[in-house]
């Protein structure tokens, strides 16, 4: 047996019990899902831990849904989508964002995170890094690391404002290894929303460096003050190196039907439809129907969800904050109210003890970076008598 041979032997003996490629080997469990499944068989839980909605998709979208079912439409379609959904999803931006985006830019994918996986497949290699504003939702972070990446945390400052980045220590990371800066916003889990002259700043660095800027605004919708979050879309120009994901899940409380989409270059887009075509060809054509119905027949959902959720924050916030121990900030988007407990140090520990004194069920600050330690995060898109209940029970152990 030749040196070389023996060699690789040996590798793959070491590369771990199942022999599976070490990036993979390396990921981190789900420490939100740690605290889920410490919560399966206890009664009357109060589950605040996942970012989904409480109310099931609206049945206006479902009957569009069982309608296309009807019609025999369970067959393949074309990579990026069907015609009809890309030309409604770019009325719908270009209607959202003031400026003309053209459907031959928009591909329709199996859900938003399907979406960031897709892109990260596409362009980091082995080596590059990626910066990632943080505290961030930890599949963001996982994708990077899968494709054997680093991700650099620009990590948001917390203050008595709430929420601030400094992108001048952002840029500072930038080095000739770093392939795109993934930006959150509005972000899960903080609530912070960049404003558009922050995105400006980061897509004219970019530009001068011929860095990505991959931008996650599945919470585009979700914000409190405005009819949609800032978006990159609303000062890019067609060429620009910029993908921004979006989503269904959100907006139109869709989460289980796993559809999204991206906006990117004309000139990535055979790339794109490629790597599309070898990683799971297209979404289903029935929840594609749906997700037409939605973009052009949501609108007034959207906006009472949004005026709901208003709702939920100001009640739970409000309660966080008449609390000596907790600091929090009423956020600006998205739906979680991320707060600090005083003296806490094991945020996983603390959220299983949370749940299993009060069967509230919440999400370790620790799950989105290690900065997050020291915090917890709290869906409210939720009833308020759901709120309410869950407040009741856990004001005690956090007084």
């Amino acid at each position: 047996m030749s040196d070389k041979i023996s060699s690789k032997l040996a590798r793959n003996l070491e590369s771990g019990p199942v022999g599976a490629r070490d990036s993979v080997e390396r990921l981190g469990n789900s420490l939100i899902r740690d605290v889920a499944n410490a919560g399966m068989g206890l009664d009357d839980v109060v589950a605040l831990w996942y970012g989904e909605p409480d109310l099931p998709t609206p049945d206006f979208i479902c009957q569009a849904a069982t309608a296309s079912l009807a019609r025999g439409e369970t067959f393949y379609t074309p990579n990026f989508g069907i015609d009809e959904l890309r030309e409604a999803l770019a009325e719908y931006m270009t209607g959202l964002y003031q400026r003309p985006i053209d459907s031959d830019r928009v591909a329709v994918t199996a859900s938003g995170m399907s979406a960031t996986n897709l892109m990260q497949q596409v362009l980091t290699n082995p080596g590059d890094n990626v910066v990632v504003t943080a505290p961030v939702w930890p599949n963001l972070i996982e994708t990077v690391r899968v494709m054997g990446g680093e991700p650099r945390f620009a990590w948001l400052q917390f203050g008595n404002q709430g929420w601030s980045l400094d992108l001048e220590q952002m840029f500072s990371m930038v080095d000739e290894r770093t392939r795109a800066i993934l930006i959150n916003s509005p972000s899960n889990p903080t609530g912070w929303v960049m404003s558009l002259e922050e995105m400006a700043e980061v897509l004219d660095f970019c530009r001068a460096r011929g860095i990505w800027v991959l931008s996650d605004e599945v919470y585009a919708r979700m914000v409190f003050d405005r009819q949609a979050a800032p978006s990159f879309l609303e000062i890019a120009e067609p060429d620009d190196r910029l993908v921004v994901v979006n989503s269904f899940s959100k907006s139109w409380c869709m989460t289980g039907w796993r559809l999204g989409w991206l906006t990117a270059p004309p000139a990535l887009m055979p790339t794109l439809e490629k790597m599309i075509e070898f990683h799971y060809s297209c979404p289903a054509h029935f929840s594609q129907v749906a997700g037409i119905t939605a973009v052009r027949e949501g609108e007034d959902f959207v906006v009472e969800t949004v005026a709901r959720y208003k709702q939920a924050r100001d009640l739970v916030i409000d309660r966080l904050q008449a609390l000596p121990k907790v600091r929090v900030h009423r956020p600006d988007g998205a739906f979680y109210a991320f707060f600090a407990v005083d003296g806490m140090t094991d945020s996983l520990a603390t959220c299983k003890e949370i749940l299993a004194a009060t069967h509230v069920g919440l999400a370790p600050g620790a799950a989105f970076g290690d900065k997050g330690e020291g915090f917890i995060r709290l869906c409210f898109a939720s009833t308020l008598d759901r709120l309410d209940n869950a407040m009741d029970r856990l004001e005690p152990y956090l007084s």
